[in-house]
């Protein structure tokens, strides 16, 4: 069973402009098991983007991964995403219920060993 204590689990935030932006995302990452799930939900951002305050209804997309998928992650979401600096980023679970983070840890890919 993981260490649900441990950094080991991330969860990772990024915003689409649509819902099928959002899903061909989250369909991606859940295939390549980058993710064990995502969710998503509407959000209104208020930002900075290039020297002028913008706001616009987005699609928040919630990803439940693991730390050394996180570069293999942001890659595939940058080459999905249509936003020129797409936002990745990432946080640590610093904990969960047990039957979850083993469920988490099952639906991911494996780690890789070094020889």
């Amino acid at each position: 069973m993981p260490n649900p204590t441990s950094t080991t689990y991330i969860q990772v935030e990024t915003t689409t402009a649509t819902q099928a932006q959002a899903e061909s995302i989250a369909k991606a990452l859940v295939e390549a098991k980058l993710a064990a799930c995502v969710q998503i939900f509407p959000c209104h951002s208020l930002y900075r983007w290039q020297g002028k305050v913008e706001q616009s209804n987005e699609l928040r997309c919630t990803i439940k991964s693991r730390l050394d998928l996180f570069p293999e992650l942001s890659r595939l979401i940058s080459e999905l995403h249509p936003y020129d600096t797409p936002e990745v980023v990432a946080t640590p679970i610093v904990d969960g219920a047990p039957a979850y983070m083993g469920w988490l840890e099952q639906e991911l890919k494996e780690k890789e060993t070094s020889p």
